[in-house]
């Protein structure tokens, strides 16, 4: 029996494709952009700069360049998520290094395999643009999950700040100092941008819609709320801390519940193309007999057409929303 090693090459090469783009991201930023960094990196740029002013230029650079380039063609799917993850890669470098890794993926594809030149054209834009794609789509989740862990103990700690005298803006920067990142480098900005007289709450509302999260919009709307009616904002705080912290619970609970039919969606979509990969590896010559004929290509289509259905509803079965 003879096996192929071609889709074990493709797998290797897409691995080393999503290896390389982190390598660059922390080779050009270094671990000031790591989430699990205890000093967030504003606080880490202000010891490097030092201008407070310049700092926060930067940071809302970063943090707004994604949104502002939707315009670039095919840039619009990536925007979002780059955005989310707060990708400190400007967006006309994100494709630079999307065509970087599609001629590595060439050249990877042209010295181990023997697979015909528009094969491995296609094969090599799809992995620069995909490896990217699915770099960046972790790297948004990882952090928008993060984030939603933090935020609870920061509405905590700023209760904690109002009652024993602070102003609200204080509070936010004591946030600011003491919490990790993400949180902690968003509420420096908005601490920043207080300090240069932007509201508070106009802040607050701007993050909550940059993040697409409901529990800072939560947050937004008390304190906009409060604002406009009075009150003891420490008070509305801390029973907004107590929803968040509820919510998050159920979050996870659900997410602990749903977990069995997610990982069977996931096993139902992957094990045709698992399939379909270990027939290639260990009968190569499979198709030899069939794959001439003219019914071979689109046969071959409406299966791809069908394994791409397959995929989009089982995510829309087990994506269970709360």
């Amino acid at each position: 029996m003879q096996l192929s090693a071609a889709p074990i090459i493709y797998i290797l090469i897409f691995v080393a494709v999503l290896v390389l783009v982190e390598g660059l991201y922390l080779t050009v930023f270094g671990k000031s952009i790591s989430l699990n960094n205890r000093m967030s990196r504003r606080l880490a740029l202000l010891e490097k700069n030092g201008n407070r002013e310049q700092v926060l230029e930067q940071l809302r650079k970063e943090m707004s360049q994604h949104i502002n380039s939707r315009g670039i063609p095919l840039y619009a799917i990536l925007a979002s998520k780059a955005q989310k993850a707060n990708i400190a890669f400007s967006p006309k470098a994100l494709i630079g290094i999307m065509g970087l890794l599609g001629v590595f993926s060439f050249l990877g594809l042209t010295i181990a395999t023997e697979a015909a030149l528009p094969v491995r054209a296609v094969v090599a834009v799809g992995m620069g643009v995909g490896g990217v794609y699915v770099w960046v789509n972790n790297k948004a989740k990882k952090r928008m999950a993060l984030l939603e862990e933090q935020l609870p103990d920061a509405v905590e700690l700023m209760v904690r700040s109002l009652r024993v005298g602070h102003p609200f803006s204080s509070a936010i920067g004591i946030v600011a100092k003491e919490v990790a990142d993400p949180l902690g480098t968003e509420f420096g900005m908005i601490a920043d941008e207080a300090a240069y007289g932007r509201d508070v709450a106009e802040s607050l509302k701007s993050f909550a819609e940059r993040m697409d999260n409901q529990d800072l919009r939560f947050l937004a709307v008390a304190v906009t709320i409060q604002q406009q009616s009075g009150g003891n904002l420490a008070e509305i705080l801390e029973g907004l801390a107590k929803v968040i912290r509820a919510r998050f619970k159920l979050f996870r609970r659900v997410k602990a519940i749903t977990a069995e039919a997610k990982w069977s969606g996931m096993f139902l979509s992957a094990f045709p193309i698992g399939a379909l990969v270990m027939i290639t590896m260990i009968q190569p010559n499979y198709y030899d007999e069939v794959k001439d004929t003219p019914a071979f290509i689109p046969a071959a289509l409406i299966v791809a057409v069908f394994l791409v259905v397959n995929v989009i509803f089982m995510k829309m079965m087990v994506n269970i929303k709360v």
